[in-house]
């Protein structure tokens, strides 16, 4: 039976003693929208606001990375279906987790959220209109459980570090945070030195999101995000002057006039969004040959026809979570090594993945997040 929100409120003001321990500090944090927030740590209870925070939680815990959650949004099983089927088969108590719906569109459970007393909640940016029109964190703030903000989505390539951070605060793990920020920071740094040195040209890249996802064409991305990491890998991010956010569309015409040397398809498994549909398959443990098919199928429609990066073979898919996770440098690797294949001879981003989840990830690395029309 649900708590209605005042008796939430009530019983959880009477419990707030017993749902915090003892031993726990309490501290000021800024989250990544400048709000200061105070918070009991380390944190034993955790309700994420979307599922996929599992990525950056999982760096942070090798062992459990789900030790501390007590409920989670669910879209984990949904967007990321090969990921989610892993950590189930590791870890099969997860399927007992409450799930939640999303701020955005006025699914998620308060009073739900309340009864399980979290020790905090972790909410994604993008949420933070919907978050502050529904009244949440004052409602929240009532029975002292507080929500902090973090981003790896609309800003990754300026908030991942600080969002890993305020991750360390929360769970006690400052030191590996820092750990996998440096690795991080090295990985991009092989990119990025090598480019900065040899000073090559750029060629012209059209990034699409979550290409063959629906009919229509083409949804991209601005100055962030996927744009942000074609910038960073030796690219010029053929919609960044059409989309003034991180996230928006560009219209067959822009394409084909621009006429780019390289086309970067995001994908997915996303049979539970869209059944059957064209979506190009990469992700943790994927058919690469199946994931080609369908992205050459892709080349076929109207807004690539005649573009270089078609005749020349110069059309790729990467996995579309690298856009929500801090897994992100990995990307920047493989961008890099299409883009510049003359320079990066020796970069190995698969090793890279690789080290990533023997050094912090639980899981052990499946290949499968890559795939190019282009010989290798």
């Amino acid at each position: 039976m649900r708590l209605t929100l005042k008796a939430a409120v009530l019983s959880t003001g009477m419990l707030l003693s017993s749902a915090w321990p003892t031993l726990a500090d309490t501290i000021t944090l800024k989250d990544v929208t400048g709000r200061d927030v105070e918070v009991n740590v380390p944190v034993k209870h955790v309700i994420l606001g979307e599922g996929r925070q599992i990525y950056f939680l999982a760096a942070l815990n090798k062992e459990n990375p789900f030790e501390q959650v007590v409920g989670w949004r669910d879209d984990l099983p949904k967007a990321d279906p090969e990921t989610y089927a892993a950590y189930l088969a590791k870890y099969p108590d997860i399927a007992k987790l409450p799930t939640f719906g999303g701020m955005k569109d006025g699914t998620f459970d308060i009073e739900q959220a309340v009864a399980l007393k979290p020790d905090v909640i972790l909410m994604n940016v993008d949420a933070k209109t919907a978050t502050e029109e529904a009244g949440y964190i004052e409602k929240l703030g009532k029975v002292g459980i507080p929500l902090v903000y973090v981003d790896f989505r609309e800003k990754p390539m300026e908030n991942t570090e600080p969002s890993m951070r305020i991750m360390g605060k929360l769970t006690g793990k400052e030191q590996l945070a820092e750990d996998f920020i440096k690795f991080r920071a090295e990985s991009i740094a092989h990119v990025t030195d090598v480019l900065a040195k040899a000073n090559p040209d750029k060629p012209v890249v059209f990034v699409e999101r979550a290409g063959g996802y629906s009919d229509d064409c083409c949804m991209s991305f601005g100055n962030e995000n996927f744009g942000k990491m074609v910038e960073i890998a030796g690219g010029i991010n053929m919609a960044k002057d059409i989309i003034p956010g991180t996230f928006g569309t560009v219209n067959p015409e822009q394409i084909i006039a621009s006429n780019p040397d390289q086309i970067i398809v995001t994908g997915g498994m996303w049979e539970a969004f869209v059944p059957g549909g064209a979506w190009v398959g990469v992700g943790y443990g994927a058919n690469v040959e199946e994931a080609r098919v369908k992205l050459e199928k892709l080349t076929e429609r109207p807004a690539f026809t005649g573009v270089k990066a078609v005749k020349d073979g110069q059309v790729h898919a990467i996995w579309h979570q690298f856009y929500n996770n801090p897994y992100q440098f990995v990307a920047i690797q493989e961008i890099a090594k299409w883009l510049h294949p003359e320079l990066f001879q020796d970069l190995d981003p698969e090793a890279t993945f690789k080290e990533l989840h023997a050094r912090f990830l639980p899981l052990d690395y499946k290949p499968g997040y890559f795939v190019s029309l282009k010989d290798e």
